[in-house]
Protein backbone atom coordinates (compact mmCIF):
# COMPACT_ATOMS: atom_id res chain seq x y z
CA UNK A 1 0.00 0.00 0.00
CA UNK A 2 2.55 2.44 1.33
CA UNK A 3 4.87 1.60 -2.17
CA UNK A 4 1.07 2.58 -4.36
CA UNK A 5 0.89 5.56 -2.51
CA UNK A 6 4.58 6.57 -3.34
CA UNK A 7 4.31 5.64 -6.67
CA UNK A 8 1.46 8.32 -6.98
CA UNK A 9 2.98 10.95 -5.23
CA UNK A 10 5.65 10.45 -7.53
CA UNK A 11 3.50 10.99 -10.47
CA UNK A 12 2.06 14.05 -9.72
CA UNK A 13 5.88 15.88 -8.18
CA UNK A 14 7.06 14.38 -11.68
CA UNK A 15 4.48 16.92 -13.49
CA UNK A 16 5.89 19.56 -11.63
CA UNK A 17 9.41 18.81 -12.22
CA UNK A 18 9.36 21.65 -14.67
CA UNK A 19 6.91 24.27 -13.32
CA UNK A 20 8.79 27.59 -12.82
CA UNK A 21 8.40 29.25 -9.32
CA UNK A 22 6.86 32.46 -11.59
CA UNK A 23 3.81 33.96 -12.58
CA UNK A 24 3.09 32.45 -16.24
CA UNK A 25 1.08 35.35 -17.38
CA UNK A 26 3.79 37.99 -15.98
CA UNK A 27 6.51 35.57 -18.20
CA UNK A 28 6.16 37.34 -21.28
CA UNK A 29 8.62 38.64 -23.67
CA UNK A 30 5.94 41.46 -24.29
CA UNK A 31 6.23 42.60 -20.55
CA UNK A 32 6.61 46.58 -20.63
CA UNK A 33 9.67 48.00 -19.39
CA UNK A 34 8.80 49.96 -16.12
CA UNK A 35 8.56 54.02 -16.33
CA UNK A 36 10.57 56.08 -14.48
CA UNK A 37 10.97 56.31 -10.64
CA UNK A 38 9.55 59.52 -9.08
CA UNK A 39 11.94 62.18 -8.01
CA UNK A 40 12.49 65.54 -6.83
CA UNK A 41 8.78 67.30 -5.76
CA UNK A 42 5.54 67.22 -8.22
CA UNK A 43 2.01 68.35 -7.69
CA UNK A 44 -1.05 67.35 -9.72
CA UNK A 45 -4.55 67.39 -9.78
CA UNK A 46 -5.44 63.80 -8.75
CA UNK A 47 -2.97 61.38 -7.42
CA UNK A 48 -3.28 57.64 -7.90
CA UNK A 49 -1.62 55.33 -5.13
CA UNK A 50 -1.19 51.76 -6.69
CA UNK A 51 -1.00 50.97 -10.05
CA UNK A 52 -2.88 47.43 -10.29
CA UNK A 53 -6.00 47.60 -11.68
CA UNK A 54 -7.66 49.71 -8.91
CA UNK A 55 -5.15 52.76 -9.72
CA UNK A 56 -5.03 51.90 -13.04
CA UNK A 57 -9.07 52.24 -13.83
CA UNK A 58 -9.11 55.09 -11.72
CA UNK A 59 -6.04 57.09 -13.88
CA UNK A 60 -7.95 56.10 -16.83
CA UNK A 61 -11.52 56.79 -16.02
CA UNK A 62 -10.38 60.18 -14.40
CA UNK A 63 -9.43 61.31 -17.49
CA UNK A 64 -11.86 60.51 -19.90
CA UNK A 65 -14.37 62.27 -17.79
CA UNK A 66 -12.13 65.49 -18.02
CA UNK A 67 -8.90 65.38 -20.06
CA UNK A 68 -7.64 68.27 -18.53
CA UNK A 69 -7.37 66.93 -15.13
CA UNK A 70 -3.64 66.32 -14.26
CA UNK A 71 -3.40 62.85 -12.94
CA UNK A 72 -0.32 60.75 -11.52
CA UNK A 73 -0.29 57.47 -10.85
CA UNK A 74 3.08 56.11 -8.07
CA UNK A 75 3.44 52.23 -7.75
CA UNK A 76 5.79 50.68 -5.56
CA UNK A 77 6.89 48.00 -7.70
CA UNK A 78 5.67 47.47 -11.41
CA UNK A 79 2.00 47.92 -12.72
CA UNK A 80 0.58 44.68 -12.64
CA UNK A 81 3.08 42.55 -10.97
CA UNK A 82 0.69 41.96 -7.91
CA UNK A 83 -2.90 40.53 -7.84
CA UNK A 84 -3.46 42.23 -11.11
CA UNK A 85 -0.84 40.19 -13.11
CA UNK A 86 -1.37 36.77 -10.85
CA UNK A 87 -4.99 36.28 -10.93
CA UNK A 88 -6.86 33.54 -12.50
CA UNK A 89 -8.05 35.88 -15.31
CA UNK A 90 -12.17 35.51 -14.26
CA UNK A 91 -13.34 38.94 -15.50
CA UNK A 92 -16.91 38.84 -13.53
CA UNK A 93 -19.71 40.92 -13.74
CA UNK A 94 -20.58 39.97 -10.05
CA UNK A 95 -19.56 43.21 -7.55
CA UNK A 96 -20.64 41.19 -4.53
CA UNK A 97 -18.63 37.99 -5.16
CA UNK A 98 -21.66 36.18 -6.73
CA UNK A 99 -24.68 36.00 -6.78
CA UNK A 100 -25.11 34.07 -3.67
CA UNK A 101 -23.36 36.53 -1.17
CA UNK A 102 -25.05 39.53 -2.71
CA UNK A 103 -28.65 38.05 -1.72
CA UNK A 104 -27.12 37.03 1.49
CA UNK A 105 -25.93 40.83 2.15
CA UNK A 106 -27.76 43.18 0.05
CA UNK A 107 -31.54 41.28 -1.07
CA UNK A 108 -33.14 44.91 -1.25
CA UNK A 109 -30.68 45.96 -3.88
CA UNK A 110 -29.47 42.54 -5.56
CA UNK A 111 -31.41 43.48 -8.79
CA UNK A 112 -29.96 46.43 -9.11
CA UNK A 113 -26.42 45.32 -8.11
CA UNK A 114 -26.84 43.05 -10.63
CA UNK A 115 -27.85 45.16 -12.86
CA UNK A 116 -24.75 48.05 -12.44
CA UNK A 117 -22.10 44.63 -12.60
CA UNK A 118 -23.49 43.65 -16.24
CA UNK A 119 -22.95 47.60 -17.32
CA UNK A 120 -19.42 47.57 -15.92
CA UNK A 121 -18.65 44.49 -17.57
CA UNK A 122 -20.36 45.64 -20.45
CA UNK A 123 -18.06 48.96 -20.26
CA UNK A 124 -15.08 46.94 -19.77
CA UNK A 125 -15.36 45.06 -22.68
CA UNK A 126 -15.93 48.51 -24.86
CA UNK A 127 -12.67 50.06 -23.08
CA UNK A 128 -10.88 46.65 -24.31
CA UNK A 129 -11.96 47.67 -28.17
CA UNK A 130 -11.83 51.47 -27.64
CA UNK A 131 -8.35 51.77 -26.55
CA UNK A 132 -6.94 48.57 -27.96
CA UNK A 133 -6.18 46.64 -25.07
CA UNK A 134 -4.71 43.49 -26.57
CA UNK A 135 -5.42 40.96 -23.58
CA UNK A 136 -7.67 37.75 -25.04
CA UNK A 137 -10.87 39.13 -23.95
CA UNK A 138 -13.40 36.57 -24.22
CA UNK A 139 -16.96 36.39 -22.98
CA UNK A 140 -17.05 32.72 -22.50
CA UNK A 141 -18.68 32.42 -19.26
CA UNK A 142 -18.37 30.29 -16.73
CA UNK A 143 -19.72 26.84 -15.89
CA UNK A 144 -20.13 26.42 -11.42
CA UNK A 145 -19.46 22.87 -11.16
CA UNK A 146 -20.83 20.07 -8.77
CA UNK A 147 -18.68 17.45 -8.13
CA UNK A 148 -20.88 15.69 -4.74
CA UNK A 149 -24.53 15.04 -4.59
CA UNK A 150 -25.29 17.56 -2.10
CA UNK A 151 -23.48 20.33 -4.08
CA UNK A 152 -25.74 19.46 -7.16
CA UNK A 153 -28.68 19.20 -4.92
CA UNK A 154 -27.65 23.26 -4.25
CA UNK A 155 -27.38 24.04 -7.32
CA UNK A 156 -30.55 23.20 -8.35
CA UNK A 157 -32.27 24.57 -5.43
CA UNK A 158 -30.16 28.09 -6.01
CA UNK A 159 -30.92 28.13 -9.30
CA UNK A 160 -34.78 27.79 -8.82
CA UNK A 161 -34.75 30.22 -5.89
CA UNK A 162 -32.89 32.47 -8.93
CA UNK A 163 -35.99 32.11 -11.14
CA UNK A 164 -38.71 32.99 -8.22
CA UNK A 165 -36.45 35.99 -7.91
CA UNK A 166 -35.70 37.11 -11.49
CA UNK A 167 -32.46 36.69 -11.60
CA UNK A 168 -31.62 33.50 -13.42
CA UNK A 169 -31.61 35.41 -16.80
CA UNK A 170 -28.69 34.26 -18.60
CA UNK A 171 -28.12 31.28 -16.09
CA UNK A 172 -29.08 27.62 -16.99
CA UNK A 173 -28.66 24.69 -14.81
CA UNK A 174 -27.27 21.56 -16.36
CA UNK A 175 -27.83 18.14 -15.25
CA UNK A 176 -24.20 15.55 -15.24
CA UNK A 177 -24.52 14.50 -18.97
CA UNK A 178 -25.26 18.35 -19.89
CA UNK A 179 -22.04 19.75 -18.20
CA UNK A 180 -20.38 16.97 -18.83
CA UNK A 181 -20.62 17.76 -22.90
CA UNK A 182 -19.48 21.34 -21.98
CA UNK A 183 -16.60 19.61 -20.51
CA UNK A 184 -15.79 16.28 -19.87
CA UNK A 185 -14.71 15.61 -16.41
CA UNK A 186 -15.88 12.15 -14.71
CA UNK A 187 -16.29 14.25 -11.41
CA UNK A 188 -19.10 16.62 -12.78
CA UNK A 189 -22.74 15.88 -11.29
CA UNK A 190 -24.51 19.13 -12.57
CA UNK A 191 -23.78 22.60 -13.42
CA UNK A 192 -24.83 26.36 -13.68
CA UNK A 193 -23.86 27.81 -16.85
CA UNK A 194 -23.87 31.85 -17.07
CA UNK A 195 -23.47 32.52 -20.30
CA UNK A 196 -22.65 36.18 -20.42
CA UNK A 197 -21.72 37.28 -17.02
CA UNK A 198 -18.09 36.55 -17.03
CA UNK A 199 -15.24 37.27 -19.74
CA UNK A 200 -11.54 35.62 -19.94
CA UNK A 201 -8.72 37.52 -20.29
CA UNK A 202 -5.20 37.33 -19.94
CA UNK A 203 -4.87 40.02 -16.60
CA UNK A 204 -0.75 40.85 -16.80
CA UNK A 205 -1.58 42.29 -20.69
CA UNK A 206 -5.10 43.84 -19.46
CA UNK A 207 -2.79 45.96 -16.70
CA UNK A 208 0.22 46.22 -19.10
CA UNK A 209 -2.78 47.74 -21.97
CA UNK A 210 -4.52 50.08 -19.32
CA UNK A 211 -1.20 51.56 -18.54
CA UNK A 212 -0.77 52.13 -22.14
CA UNK A 213 -4.17 53.67 -22.12
CA UNK A 214 -2.77 55.80 -19.59
CA UNK A 215 -0.09 57.31 -20.89
CA UNK A 216 -1.88 57.91 -24.38
CA UNK A 217 -4.16 60.05 -22.36
CA UNK A 218 -1.11 62.21 -20.24
CA UNK A 219 -1.59 60.50 -17.11
CA UNK A 220 2.30 60.58 -15.50
CA UNK A 221 3.32 57.38 -14.09
CA UNK A 222 5.73 56.58 -11.94
CA UNK A 223 6.98 52.84 -10.79
CA UNK A 224 9.55 51.75 -8.70
CA UNK A 225 7.98 54.23 -6.52
CA UNK A 226 6.54 53.09 -3.10
CA UNK A 227 4.51 55.87 -1.54
CA UNK A 228 5.64 56.03 2.56
CA UNK A 229 3.38 58.50 3.94
CA UNK A 230 0.33 60.42 2.99
CA UNK A 231 -0.21 63.74 5.39
CA UNK A 232 -2.56 67.04 4.65
CA UNK A 233 -0.89 69.88 3.25
CA UNK A 234 -2.74 73.27 2.87
CA UNK A 235 -5.85 72.65 1.04
CA UNK A 236 -4.52 69.49 -0.74
CA UNK A 237 -2.27 65.99 1.05
CA UNK A 238 1.12 65.71 0.23
CA UNK A 239 2.41 62.03 -0.12
CA UNK A 240 6.40 61.39 0.34
CA UNK A 241 8.24 58.53 -1.34
CA UNK A 242 11.74 57.77 -1.06
CA UNK A 243 13.17 59.76 -3.61
CA UNK A 244 10.89 62.62 -3.61
CA UNK A 245 7.01 64.46 -2.89
CA UNK A 246 3.73 64.79 -4.59
CA UNK A 247 1.58 67.60 -3.51
CA UNK A 248 -2.07 66.75 -4.39
CA UNK A 249 -5.46 68.16 -4.59
CA UNK A 250 -6.75 64.82 -4.42
CA UNK A 251 -5.76 61.43 -3.66
CA UNK A 252 -7.54 57.80 -4.76
CA UNK A 253 -5.76 54.68 -2.96
CA UNK A 254 -6.02 51.44 -4.96
CA UNK A 255 -3.28 50.11 -2.59
CA UNK A 256 -5.65 46.64 -1.44
CA UNK A 257 -3.75 44.39 0.04
CA UNK A 258 -0.65 46.58 0.98
CA UNK A 259 -1.22 48.15 3.83
CA UNK A 260 -3.46 51.38 3.45
CA UNK A 261 -2.12 54.96 4.25
CA UNK A 262 -5.34 55.69 6.11
CA UNK A 263 -4.30 53.78 9.13
CA UNK A 264 -7.99 53.22 10.52
CA UNK A 265 -8.83 51.00 7.55
CA UNK A 266 -5.93 48.36 7.79
CA UNK A 267 -7.96 46.35 9.98
CA UNK A 268 -10.82 45.59 7.37
CA UNK A 269 -8.71 43.41 5.29
CA UNK A 270 -5.90 40.52 4.92
CA UNK A 271 -4.15 38.92 3.22
CA UNK A 272 -4.86 35.28 1.99
CA UNK A 273 -2.44 33.51 -0.32
CA UNK A 274 -3.81 31.98 -3.25
CA UNK A 275 -2.18 29.56 -5.32
CA UNK A 276 -1.97 28.50 -9.22
CA UNK A 277 -0.52 25.90 -11.50
CA UNK A 278 -0.56 26.20 -15.47
CA UNK A 279 -0.11 23.34 -18.02
CA UNK A 280 1.71 22.70 -21.08
CA UNK A 281 -0.04 24.06 -24.09
CA UNK A 282 -2.50 20.91 -24.66
CA UNK A 283 -2.23 19.07 -28.46
CA UNK A 284 -5.47 18.37 -30.54
CA UNK A 285 -5.72 15.19 -28.94
CA UNK A 286 -5.68 16.15 -25.27
CA UNK A 287 -8.34 18.85 -25.78
CA UNK A 288 -10.69 16.96 -27.85
CA UNK A 289 -10.35 14.34 -24.97
CA UNK A 290 -11.57 16.88 -22.24
CA UNK A 291 -14.14 18.92 -24.73
CA UNK A 292 -14.10 22.43 -23.63
CA UNK A 293 -15.15 23.55 -27.10
CA UNK A 294 -17.08 26.86 -25.36
CA UNK A 295 -13.83 27.96 -23.36
CA UNK A 296 -15.70 28.99 -20.59
CA UNK A 297 -14.00 29.37 -17.07
CA UNK A 298 -15.30 26.67 -14.74
CA UNK A 299 -15.03 26.59 -10.55
CA UNK A 300 -16.21 23.77 -8.78
CA UNK A 301 -18.71 24.45 -5.98
CA UNK A 302 -16.88 23.14 -2.53
CA UNK A 303 -15.98 25.61 0.14
CA UNK A 304 -12.33 24.47 -0.80
CA UNK A 305 -12.78 25.27 -4.32
CA UNK A 306 -10.95 24.98 -7.39
CA UNK A 307 -11.00 27.27 -10.46
CA UNK A 308 -10.04 26.54 -14.17
CA UNK A 309 -10.06 27.90 -17.39
CA UNK A 310 -8.16 27.25 -21.10
CA UNK A 311 -5.99 30.63 -22.27
CA UNK A 312 -5.34 31.50 -25.94
CA UNK A 313 -2.30 29.72 -26.54
CA UNK A 314 -4.29 25.70 -25.11
CA UNK A 315 -2.84 25.67 -21.58
CA UNK A 316 -4.87 24.98 -18.34
CA UNK A 317 -4.84 27.26 -15.32
CA UNK A 318 -5.81 25.11 -12.40
CA UNK A 319 -5.89 27.11 -9.18
CA UNK A 320 -8.00 27.75 -5.72
CA UNK A 321 -8.46 25.10 -2.72
CA UNK A 322 -5.53 26.05 -0.16
CA UNK A 323 -5.99 29.94 1.26
CA UNK A 324 -3.54 30.43 3.50
CA UNK A 325 -3.28 32.99 5.74
CA UNK A 326 -0.08 34.41 7.34
CA UNK A 327 0.28 34.82 11.37
CA UNK A 328 0.46 38.85 11.58
CA UNK A 329 -0.97 39.63 7.81
CA UNK A 330 1.89 40.17 6.51
CA UNK A 331 2.74 40.21 2.81
CA UNK A 332 5.97 38.75 2.01
CA UNK A 333 7.80 37.46 -1.45
CA UNK A 334 8.82 34.32 0.53
CA UNK A 335 4.86 33.31 0.68
CA UNK A 336 4.44 33.47 -2.92
CA UNK A 337 5.54 29.72 -3.71
CA UNK A 338 4.47 26.64 -1.74
CA UNK A 339 5.29 23.48 -3.28
CA UNK A 340 3.29 21.43 -0.64
CA UNK A 341 0.11 23.17 -2.45
CA UNK A 342 1.02 22.64 -6.01
CA UNK A 343 1.74 18.98 -5.46
CA UNK A 344 -1.84 19.18 -3.72
CA UNK A 345 -3.13 20.95 -6.84
CA UNK A 346 -1.40 18.47 -8.91
CA UNK A 347 -3.36 15.34 -7.19
CA UNK A 348 -6.58 17.12 -7.73
CA UNK A 349 -6.11 17.84 -11.37
CA UNK A 350 -5.68 14.74 -12.39
CA UNK A 351 -8.55 13.62 -10.39
CA UNK A 352 -10.66 15.82 -12.52
CA UNK A 353 -9.11 14.90 -15.73
CA UNK A 354 -7.53 11.69 -15.70
CA UNK A 355 -7.86 11.67 -19.35
CA UNK A 356 -4.88 14.28 -19.46
CA UNK A 357 -2.28 12.14 -17.72
CA UNK A 358 1.60 12.98 -18.51
CA UNK A 359 0.71 16.20 -18.87
CA UNK A 360 3.36 18.51 -17.20
CA UNK A 361 3.11 21.91 -15.67
CA UNK A 362 5.20 24.64 -17.04
CA UNK A 363 4.38 27.32 -14.26
CA UNK A 364 3.35 27.40 -10.57
CA UNK A 365 2.93 30.22 -8.65
CA UNK A 366 1.40 32.48 -5.52
CA UNK A 367 -0.13 35.58 -4.45
CA UNK A 368 -1.58 37.68 -1.84
CA UNK A 369 -5.75 38.43 -2.37
CA UNK A 370 -6.68 41.30 -0.32
CA UNK A 371 -9.75 39.72 1.83
CA UNK A 372 -12.52 41.23 3.92
CA UNK A 373 -15.06 39.53 6.14
CA UNK A 374 -18.05 40.36 3.38
CA UNK A 375 -15.85 39.09 0.09
CA UNK A 376 -16.51 42.04 -1.37
CA UNK A 377 -15.25 45.73 -1.73
CA UNK A 378 -16.01 48.47 0.34
CA UNK A 379 -15.36 52.14 0.02
CA UNK A 380 -14.76 55.37 1.84
CA UNK A 381 -13.19 58.74 2.21
CA UNK A 382 -11.01 60.18 4.39
CA UNK A 383 -8.75 64.23 4.89
CA UNK A 384 -12.33 65.88 4.82
CA UNK A 385 -13.44 63.79 1.05
CA UNK A 386 -9.89 64.67 -0.66
CA UNK A 387 -8.88 61.12 -0.24
CA UNK A 388 -10.97 58.16 -1.13
CA UNK A 389 -10.22 53.73 -1.09
CA UNK A 390 -11.63 50.93 -2.50
CA UNK A 391 -10.27 47.46 -1.09
CA UNK A 392 -11.66 44.80 0.12
CA UNK A 393 -12.45 42.83 -3.26
CA UNK A 394 -11.52 38.86 -2.10
CA UNK A 395 -10.60 37.50 -5.45
CA UNK A 396 -13.24 39.00 -7.92
CA UNK A 397 -11.22 42.21 -8.84
CA UNK A 398 -10.46 41.76 -12.16
CA UNK A 399 -14.00 42.92 -13.45
CA UNK A 400 -15.02 45.09 -9.67
CA UNK A 401 -12.16 47.16 -9.76
CA UNK A 402 -13.76 49.26 -12.92
CA UNK A 403 -16.44 49.69 -10.78
CA UNK A 404 -14.75 50.50 -7.35
CA UNK A 405 -12.63 53.36 -9.47
CA UNK A 406 -16.15 54.75 -10.41
CA UNK A 407 -16.89 55.13 -6.78
CA UNK A 408 -13.35 56.22 -5.75
CA UNK A 409 -14.57 59.40 -8.07
CA UNK A 410 -17.67 59.71 -7.37
CA UNK A 411 -16.69 60.24 -3.95
CA UNK A 412 -13.81 62.96 -4.56
CA UNK A 413 -16.34 64.66 -6.27
CA UNK A 414 -18.67 64.67 -3.47
CA UNK A 415 -21.92 63.35 -6.34
CA UNK A 416 -24.58 61.69 -5.58
CA UNK A 417 -24.46 58.68 -7.64
CA UNK A 418 -26.54 55.42 -8.47
CA UNK A 419 -23.28 54.31 -7.18
CA UNK A 420 -23.02 55.89 -3.91
CA UNK A 421 -26.38 55.53 -3.09
CA UNK A 422 -26.06 52.21 -3.08
CA UNK A 423 -26.04 50.31 0.82
CA UNK A 424 -23.17 48.47 -0.37
CA UNK A 425 -21.28 51.39 -0.83
CA UNK A 426 -22.31 53.29 2.17
CA UNK A 427 -21.92 50.62 4.85
CA UNK A 428 -18.27 48.73 5.80
CA UNK A 429 -17.40 45.19 6.78
CA UNK A 430 -16.75 44.45 10.11
CA UNK A 431 -13.02 44.11 11.08
CA UNK A 432 -10.72 41.37 11.84
CA UNK A 433 -9.87 41.29 15.70
CA UNK A 434 -6.13 41.85 16.31
CA UNK A 435 -3.87 38.88 16.84
CA UNK A 436 -4.04 36.14 17.63
CA UNK A 437 -7.62 36.40 17.39
CA UNK A 438 -7.45 36.69 13.85
CA UNK A 439 -5.31 34.02 12.89
CA UNK A 440 -7.09 31.65 14.96
CA UNK A 441 -10.36 32.28 13.91
CA UNK A 442 -9.41 32.03 10.20
CA UNK A 443 -7.35 29.02 11.12
CA UNK A 444 -10.82 27.43 12.70
CA UNK A 445 -12.95 28.50 9.68
CA UNK A 446 -10.72 26.62 7.67
CA UNK A 447 -11.10 23.72 9.73
CA UNK A 448 -14.68 23.65 9.48
CA UNK A 449 -15.37 23.84 5.88
CA UNK A 450 -12.75 22.03 4.86
CA UNK A 451 -15.03 19.58 7.42
CA UNK A 452 -18.11 20.78 5.80
CA UNK A 453 -16.90 19.29 2.11
CA UNK A 454 -16.28 16.05 3.82
CA UNK A 455 -19.27 15.62 5.60
CA UNK A 456 -21.80 16.20 3.07
CA UNK A 457 -21.97 20.47 3.30
CA UNK A 458 -22.94 19.99 6.94
CA UNK A 459 -21.84 23.27 8.89
CA UNK A 460 -20.23 23.07 12.32
CA UNK A 461 -21.70 25.26 15.08
CA UNK A 462 -19.19 27.75 14.12
CA UNK A 463 -19.81 28.30 10.63
CA UNK A 464 -23.29 28.65 12.09
CA UNK A 465 -22.54 31.18 13.91
CA UNK A 466 -20.54 33.02 11.37
CA UNK A 467 -23.65 32.84 9.02
CA UNK A 468 -25.60 34.50 11.75
CA UNK A 469 -22.88 37.35 12.26
CA UNK A 470 -22.60 37.88 8.36
CA UNK A 471 -19.12 36.60 8.52
CA UNK A 472 -17.11 33.65 6.92
CA UNK A 473 -13.84 32.78 5.27
CA UNK A 474 -13.22 30.69 2.25
CA UNK A 475 -10.99 30.01 -0.51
Amino acid sequence: MAARAMSRTDRFTTSLSDAQPVPYWLDDPGRPRPEPALTGAETCDLLVVGGGYSGLWTALIAKERDPDRDVMVLEGREAGWAASGRNGGFCAASLTHGLSNGLTRWPDEIHRLQELGARNLDAIERAVARHHLDCDFERSGEIDVATEPYQARELKEFHEELIRRGLADGIEYLDAEAVREQVNSPTFRAGLYDRRGVAMLHPAKLAWGLKRACLRLGVRVHEHTPALTLRPHGAGLSVRTPYGQVRARQVALGTNVFPSLVRRIRAYTVPVYDYALMTEPLTAEQLAAVGWRNRQGLGDSANQFHYFRLTADHRILWGGYDAVYPYGGRVRAEYDDRPETYVKLARHFFTCFPQLEGVRFTHAWGGAIDTCSRFSAFFGTAHQGRVAYAAGYTGLGVGATRFGAEVMLDLLAGERTERTELEMVRTKPLPFPPEPFAWTGIALTKWSLARADARGGRRNLWLRTLDRLGLGFDS
